[in-house]
């Protein structure tokens, strides 16, 4: 065999493999040994599911996560910006990834806030750093909300996508809450390819997220 063929065959094998994925489900890369957890979850247990209850003849059609972005508003940064230091050190903590200062885009003056003051962090998630973040969201962080029984069903826009306010980041025990100083809440928003509000909240449901009940 020549040296051509034989590059040509080790290229095309390469191309069929590692992609036992479910349609649109990206995890971590193929050096990773363990894929998160959740990705099993919803290959296995969830598409089965969501095909079964709403009669899917497509596997396309299954609804599927596209990003969690996880944002923390800091009005007070304007007075005091050590904040968003503090800030971007925490989302850092419990996403694992780098997040983004977001500034303000007009000034208001009774606010005493020009444009362009930072007020904000916030961070895209998408693969292997959504599901684990989903993960830990719903396995750690929501049962150790106080008095918690369960999220809001009301957090859909009604295309599917899902945001739910949290008052205190301590919930994540990723935060060290010895060297907090400030309790901030965040927002975070999980955005899905569910046609409906109902097929949203069918998919985030068989994930774990624990809603409250009706």
């Amino acid at each position: 065999m020549s040296d051509d063929k034989e590059k040509k065959q080790k290229k095309g094998k390469g191309k069929g493999e590692g992609s036992s994925h479910a349609p649109g489900v990206t995890g971590t890369s193929t050096t990773d040994a363990v894929p998160p957890r959740f990705i099993a979850k919803y290959q296995k247990e969830v598409t089965p599911a969501l095909t079964k209850q709403f009669n899917y003849k497509n596997p396309m059609q299954v609804p599927r996560l596209s990003k969690i972005v996880v944002n923390m508003g800091l009005g007070q940064a304007v007075a005091n910006p050590k904040l968003i230091d503090a800030a971007l050190e925490e989302i850092k903590a419990l996403t694992g990834q780098k997040p983004v200062v977001t500034r303000s885009k007009k000034a208001i003056a009774s606010f005493k806030l020009r444009a362009g003051i930072p007020i904000g962090v916030m961070v895209t998630l998408r693969k292997g750093n959504m599901w684990e973040f989903l993960d830990r969201l719903v396995t750690f962080a929501l049962p150790r909300v106080r008095d918690f029984r369960g999220v809001s069903r009301r957090g859909f826009d009604g295309k599917g996508n899902y945001t739910l306010g949290l008052k205190e980041q301590i919930i994540f025990p990723e935060i060290n809450y010895d060297r907090i100083d400030v309790i901030k809440g965040l927002n975070i928003s999980i955005v899905t390819t569910a046609r409906t509000d109902e097929e949203g909240r069918a998919l985030l449901q068989h994930l774990g997220m624990p809603f409250r009940a009706a």
